[in-house]
C-alpha cells in the first residue's frame, strides 16, 4: 500500500525537477534538499497526526472534518481550492511525461500530452482506483529500476569529470552542491515548511491513507513512502550532478533524457 502512497510525490516531475535543479548553478543540492526535506516531513506529519485519526472516524475525503466542523458552503471553497490544486499539479505532470515522450518516441509535444492525457483516461475509466494503484506500483518498479540502471552509464560517461571534483569547485560551473547564504536561509526554510504541510492538502495523500485496513497500516504506509521518496531521490541527483560536471551542452541534454 505505500507503493501507491509514494507515487504520490515521486512522478515525472519529481525526477526530472531534482535533476534540472541540482544542475541548476543558480539552485543545487542545497536549495532540492529544502524540497525533498519537505516532501518527507510531509509524510511523517501525516502519519503522526493525520492518517490514524482520519481512518479511525471512517472519512471518506479530506474535506469531511471541514464540512463536519463549518457546514457545506465552508466546504465548498475548499474544495474549490483543491480543484485548482489538481488541475494544476496534473497539468505539470502532462507536460513532465510529454517531454519525456517527445524524446523517446520523437513526436511533437502536443502531441505527447495528449497521447498521455488519453491513455490515462482511459485506465481511470475502466477500472476505477484499482487501475490507477496498479499503475503506480508498476510505474515505480519500472521507474527504481531504470534510474538505478542508468546511474552507472551517467557517472562513467567520458563527456564528464568526476562528480567529487566539481562539488565544490567552479568547474564548468557553479559547484553542484549549491550554496546558502545566511540571507536567504529563511527562504530555505520557507520552502520546507510550504512542502510539508503544503503536500498534506492533496487528497491524493487522504486518498490512500483512508483506503488502508486499518489506522496502524495508514501510519506505516506514510513511514514507509517517506523512506522510499528517499532512496527515489538519489538517482536524478547523481544525474543532475553528472549533467553539472559536463562540459559540452549535447551530453548534458542526453544525460537529462535517461
Amino acid at each position: 500500500m505505500f507503493v501507491p502512497l509514494s507515487a504520490t510525490w515521486i512522478g515525472e516531475g519529481f525526477i526530472i525537477g531534482t535533476s534540472e535543479m541540482v544542475y541548476d548553478p543558480s539552485m543545487g543540492l542545497v536549495w532540492v534538499s529544502s524540497y525533498i526535506l519537505g516532501e518527507v516531513l510531509s509524510l511523517i506529519i501525516g502519519g503522526l497526526f493525520f492518517a490514524g485519526p482520519m481512518r479511525e472516524r471512517r472519512y471518506l475525503t479530506m474535506m469531511d472534518p471541514f464540512h463536519i466542523k463549518y457546514g457545506k458552503v465552508p466546504m465548498t471553497l475548499f474544495a474549490v481550492a483543491t480543484l485548482v490544486t489538481d488541475i494544476l499539479w496534473v497539468t505539470s505532470t502532462l507536460v513532465s511525461l510529454g517531454s519525456t515522450m517527445s524524446v523517446i518516441l520523437d513526436l511533437p509535444f502536443t502531441i505527447c500530452i495528449w497521447i498521455s492525457a488519453a491513455v490515462a483516461i482511459i485506465y481511470m475509466l475502466m477500472g476505477g482506483l484499482y487501475s490507477v494503484a496498479y499503475t503506480d506500483v508498476i510505474q515505480l518498479i519500472l521507474m527504481f529500476i531504470s534510474l538505478w540502471f542508468c546511474v552507472p552509464f551517467v557517472l562513467m560517461s567520458p563527456s564528464s569529470v568526476d562528480i567529487t571534483q566539481t562539488a565544490l569547485n567552479n568547474t564548468f560551473q557553479a559547484p553542484w552542491l549549491g550554496k546558502l547564504e545566511a540571507d536567504k536561509a529563511w527562504r530555505w526554510i520557507d520552502i520546507v515548511c510550504v512542502m510539508a504541510l503544503g503536500c498534506l492538502g492533496y487528497q491524493e495523500f487522504h486518498q490512500r491513507t483512508l483506503s488502508a485496513n486499518s489506522s496502524a497500516t495508514a501510519k506505516i504506509n506514510c513511514f514507509a513512502a517517506a523512506a522510499v521518496l528517499l532512496i527515489f531521490a538519489i538517482p536524478p541527483v547523481l544525474i543532475g550532478a553528472t549533467a553539472a560536471s559536463t562540459g559540452n551542452f549535447y551530453s548534458q541534454s542526453n544525460l537529462f533524457c535517461l
